[in-house]
């Protein structure tokens, strides 16, 4: 008999401005580096999506979001695909906030710039590419399977 589901949620900012969105190249971390995403990270223990994504922003950009800010835009789930669990992803689009993007984590993100959806790089990770396609398609829930994560080179089981 299988146990519960432990899926680990985090939560992703889709942050705008004047059309184009913010992409941060990840760097020294272990997990896709040298590739594109965007602000995100893993929710806590006690912590709401939302929550974790106003921290997240704070952290890695020293910007201040208010939950009236943002809006869900698209949620993914992909299955255990590596030495963790499985993925719950919830993706936020926030077109106003307070302060002045800046690179917080320099020992993480090497680089931070704005493209339009039609200038996405072309190493990004391939999740948050999925769903910037989805948003844009108006897909707002998308199951990323094991055969979606072995095309892109995701599956290490």
């Amino acid at each position: 008999m299988n146990g519960r589901n432990k899926a680990i949620p985090a939560a992703y900012l889709f942050l705008e401005k004047d059309g184009k969105f913010l992409v941060a190249r990840r760097c020294n971390t272990g997990y896709q580096d040298g590739n594109y995403q965007v602000p995100a990270g893993h929710v806590d223990e006690g912590e709401l999506p939302s929550e974790a994504l106003i921290r997240e922003a704070r952290e890695e950009i020293g910007i201040n979001l208010s939950p009236k800010d943002f809006e869900l835009v698209h949620i993914s789930y992909r299955p255990k695909h590596d030495n963790t669990d499985n993925r719950v992803d919830f993706f936020f689009r926030a077109r106003t906030w307070e302060g002045e993007v800046k690179n917080m984590e320099p020992h993480k993100c090497d680089d931070l710039k704005w493209v339009t959806l039609d200038e996405l790089p072309e190493s990004m990770t391939p999740h948050v590419r999925d769903a910037f396609e989805s948003m844009q398609k108006g897909i707002f829930y998308k199951e990323l399977g094991i055969p979606y994560l072995k095309e892109h080179g995701l599956y290490k089981l």
